[in-house]
């Protein structure tokens, strides 16, 4: 049995969208603002940053439309180079990556949950194990029920955005807001410039999602590209005017001096009530976010077992409802375990820069595959310009990670190499069929 294909245009778009929508929009736009010293050079970052997400997408589109197939980036990784490349990456999705940002995502959730009901008294870690238990059964029953509440919460969290940039374009803006620069600071460099980019990249972070599920698409070929392009265009457009809106309101220095700009936006609006409607908007979107990281990358486990370089269970196909349901029992029970413990934060930090390795092994691949021959469809412009420029985009956000903390890169470095005797275990076993 295959898994079921009953995604459209519309799901893969939603998915691209939810995928790079978390919560940083909301709180991290200070960050961008405290190493710039104009507005323009601000919303400049955020552009750049914008640019350079935009070519990773026009890369994924092609080789989506190449290999079609169910684990997304594993794929690329495993065709174009080797495949223990393509494991290494499923395996820090499984054990690092993905499972981490769960774990952290689902804390996030439960304590902005907490914010907006005013149940300061509850357990933010039984809010966040009981959102991962509900959405993984709501994933267990197919990938069409995962998809319908992830559209539901996507068009949540645009339309929360939206009312905010609305709300600060009809108000009362700051003196100068898009002129004035801030004069304690010293002049912005190229290098403030890089520095300001790393948050944003990571804002920017998530359209490989609808890679993932391509095998669900009811036709991978025409609408992944789509999807990717059109979903990352949005998100841009949205990113740029949020961040006006911010500006516009709260002025640079203003911007800069506060850790939650969106609720200091909603404060001026509607007083005590803005912090309670920032908090449902965060929670709606992290509850978006966290059903999303269930649904797509679990994919890519599955692909992993189906080629005979993992649990050989989590190849099987759930009989009724054509979930890898395995996968999503293992990756959620995982994060769960994470979430308990409490040392899913440090296990992020260890291991933030293998996201950006990847990112630039993946679309370096796709010099490997074009040599080996070309194909009919989508096509990434400016080619080999704009492919590379990403992959040397790529090496610098990794440099800076490890030149800014080495013995956390390190760690994560070393919990990559432990995957390696494990590919080598499963794939020197003789593979048997797996039950479908």
């Amino acid at each position: 049995m295959t898994l079921r294909r009953a995604l459209g245009p519309f799901d893969g778009t939603m998915i691209v969208i939810g995928g790079i929508i978390g919560s940083g929009i909301f709180i991290n736009p200070y960050l961008v603002a405290r190493a710039l010293d104009t507005p323009l050079l601000v919303l400049s970052a955020w552009v750049a940053g914008g640019a350079i997400a935009l070519a990773g997408a026009f890369a994924y589109a092609e080789l989506g439309q190449r290999l079609p197939h169910a684990g997304g980036q594993y794929v690329y990784l495993r065709e174009a180079w080797h495949p223990l490349a393509g494991f290494l990456y499923g395996w820090a999705l499984l054990f690092m990556i993905e499972t981490g940002a769960m774990a952290a995502v689902a804390i996030t959730f439960a304590q902005y949950a907490s914010r907006m009901v005013g149940g300061d008294g509850a357990d933010p870690q039984f809010i966040a194990v009981g959102s991962i238990l509900l959405l993984s059964a709501i994933n267990y029953f197919g990938v069409k029920p995962g998809s319908r509440i992830l559209n539901v919460f996507v068009v949540l969290k645009v339309a929360a955005l939206g009312a905010l940039v609305l709300f600060a374009w009809t108000g009362p803006a700051a003196p100068e807001w898009l002129s004035a620069s801030r004069v304690d600071d010293s002049p912005s460099t190229a290098l403030t410039f890089g520095v300001a980019l790393i948050p944003i990249l990571f804002a920017y972070g998530g359209w490989q999602n609808a890679n993932y599920v391509a095998e669900e698409m009811r036709d991978p070929r025409r609408h992944l590209p789509i999807s990717l392009i059109v979903g990352t265009l949005i998100v841009v457009v949205v990113y740029l005017l949020a961040n006006v809106a911010y500006m516009r309101t709260l002025g640079l220095e203003g911007l800069a001096a506060t850790e939650t700009p969106a609720a200091e936006v909603a404060s001026q609006w509607f007083g005590g009530m803005g912090e309670r409607l920032i908090a449902g908007a965060i929670a709606i979107s992290t509850f978006g976010f966290l059903n999303l990281a269930i649904l797509a990358p679990t994919r890519v486990y599955f692909a992993m077992a189906r080629d005979g370089a993992f649990l050989p269970a989590l190849a099987r196909v759930h009989p009724r409802y054509q979930s890898p349901a395995a996968a999503i029992m293992l990756q959620s029970t995982w994060a769960i375990l994470l979430t308990l413990t409490g040392t899913y934060g440090d296990l992020l930090n260890t291991v933030v820069f293998a996201d950006w390795i990847f990112f630039g092994l993946t679309v370096a691949g796709l010099f490997v595959l074009r040599h080996r021959g070309s194909t009919d469809g989508f096509r990434t412009p400016l080619y080999p310009f704009l492919p590379a420029a990403f992959v040397l985009v790529a090496i610098a956000v990794v440099g800076s990670v490890i030149a800014t903390d080495p013995w956390r890169s390190a760690a994560g470095a070393g919990l990559l190499v432990l995957g390696v005797p494990v590919y080598y275990f499963f794939t020197s076993r003789p593979k048997a069929p797996h039950a479908d």
